[in-house]
């Protein structure tokens, strides 16, 4: 049987998905949750526009209300574009897009996909050398400048990116652990042969001790911040 959608869940569908943040939040998913939990106005999006509140409104039941200037203001639909002559590949852009839209690596010139790019302009501030400007490609704006297919393809690959972060971190984490095992195993394996040396020994296994349990309680602490968010009441 297919899960009943929840309020939150409504309210992202019909946000368009750019990740801009600029409604105040982490994304569209923080987004449609606080007003789902009455901590946010429907009026916080530029990239949806009028039209975005005309759809918010319909989902919610709150009156349609202008688009709040404090958050931005509705404007044609925006590319990101690199000067490839000034870019200097030190990849802050690539971390900074949400869904990953930038091609490139490290010390290597990096690329604005188009077809993919949402103009949220998050890249444009970590960039050190100001080699990335945003460039209009619609007259039309809010929804008008985007499409529902654009907005699900750009959701999917958001997703895609957390779970590949995550994973990424996961791993990361695995093998720091690992290590700091090894390490402790051939401490573990030392076999002093003075007061000097044992001191050294005990003062390497304190150190590598007080890391893992740094990472012990850092792993509790992401596994109880999941269990919380999958635990929250519907809205």
């Amino acid at each position: 049987m297919t899960q009943q959608k929840t309020l939150a869940d409504r309210i992202e569908d019909a946000l368009p998905q750019t990740q801009c943040t600029k409604c105040g939040y982490a994304g569209c998913r923080p987004y449609a949750e606080a007003i789902a939990a009455g901590e946010a106005r429907i009026n916080q999006c530029p990239p949806g526009g009028h039209e975005g509140i005309v759809r918010l409104s319909a989902v919610t039941g709150h009156p349609v209300i202008p688009l709040n200037p404090e958050n931005g203001l509705e404007r044609p639909r925006a590319v990101a574009f690199i000067d490839e002559a000034l870019c200097i590949g030190c990849t802050l852009c690539i971390q900074a897009c949400p869904v990953d839209a930038i091609m490139g690596a490290a010390k290597q010139m990096h690329t604005i996909v188009p077809e993919l790019c949402t103009g949220c302009d998050l890249c444009v501030k970590p960039c050190p050398v100001d080699c990335i400007v945003m460039y209009p490609v619609t007259e039309s704006t809010g929804w008008h400048a985007w499409s529902q297919p654009d907005a699900d393809a750009a959701r999917d690959r958001h997703d895609f990116r957390i779970a590949r972060l995550k994973r990424e971190r996961d791993e990361n984490d695995a093998r720091l652990a690992a290590k700091a095992q090894a390490k402790m195993e051939a401490v573990n394996n030392l076999a002093p042969e003075n007061d000097a040396e044992l001191a050294e020994k005990e003062r390497k296994r304190a150190i590598i001790a007080a890391a893992m349990e740094r990472a012990r309680l850092k792993a509790e602490a992401a596994k109880a911040a999941a269990a919380a968010q999958e635990n929250k009441p519907e809205q």
